[in-house]
């Protein structure tokens, strides 16, 4: 049988989320309309999908963990590294004031901002470039996602992210991490707490892997 978009929203909360706003932003986004074609019958189950390029979606469960450790409250101006299909730009945008995202590929990002126009999703800014250096003319960001996998904190999300932000990024060599929470602080970023271990791609950039 087909799940459905209440069959994740039991997944999630499986997985421990607990934030409601982020459970309800699951419910009300379709996530059918932001995979390829051959995979709508597969939207609703918690796992990655393949979108081509050689990558897949984030784990619905996943991206809602790494979400809700930004405790967004509905005003903040985020920074998102890695769009994908949009997917979870979508449910960041019901969830922050506004988004920027970037994608290095731009077969992935003219396939995603569709899908976010085709939704009417409309407090998004997607770019195409190098995510490891962050979209320096459009900062401060309250928060920042990122979406693939290097060692460290490429410095200039560090330094992008305002006083308070808070990061999330899987932090590892690409394909064995953990998503780890920071704050910016008067001093610099801190590493709060694990969120969780996870596989992701590696982000390549010049302040990450090299292409």
């Amino acid at each position: 049988m087909t799940a459905r978009p209440e069959d994740l929203v039991r997944a999630v909360r499986a997985a421990g989320i607990r934030d409601e706003r982020v459970i309800e932003a699951l419910r009300t986004t379709p996530r059918a309309g932001f995979v390829p074609a051959d995979q709508v019958e597969r939207a609703y189950d918690d796992v990655p999908i393949p979108i081509g390029h050689g990558q897949v979606t984030t784990q619905p469960s996943l991206s809602a963990r790494m979400i809700e450790g930004l405790r967004l409250d509905g005003h903040e101006h985020v920074l998102e590294i890695g769009t994908g299909l949009g997917f979870q730009t979508a449910l960041l945008a019901r969830l922050a004031g506004d988004v920027v995202s970037v994608e290095y590929r731009p077969g992935l990002a003219r396939q995603a901002r569709r899908n976010l126009a085709r939704l009417g999703v409309a407090n998004v800014e997607p770019r195409v470039g190098d995510g490891s250096g962050g979209v320096p003319e459009l900062a401060p960001y309250d928060a920042v996602i990122v979406s693939a996998a290097y060692p460290e904190v490429p410095a200039p999300l560090a330094g992008q992210l305002r006083p308070g932000g808070r990061l999330v990024q899987p932090i590892g060599p690409g394909g064995r991490e953990d998503v780890v929470l920071f704050e910016r602080t008067a001093t610099g970023l801190e590493r709060r707490s694990t969120l969780v271990p996870a596989c992701f791609v590696r982000l390549h950039g010049r302040y990450g892997f090299p292409h």
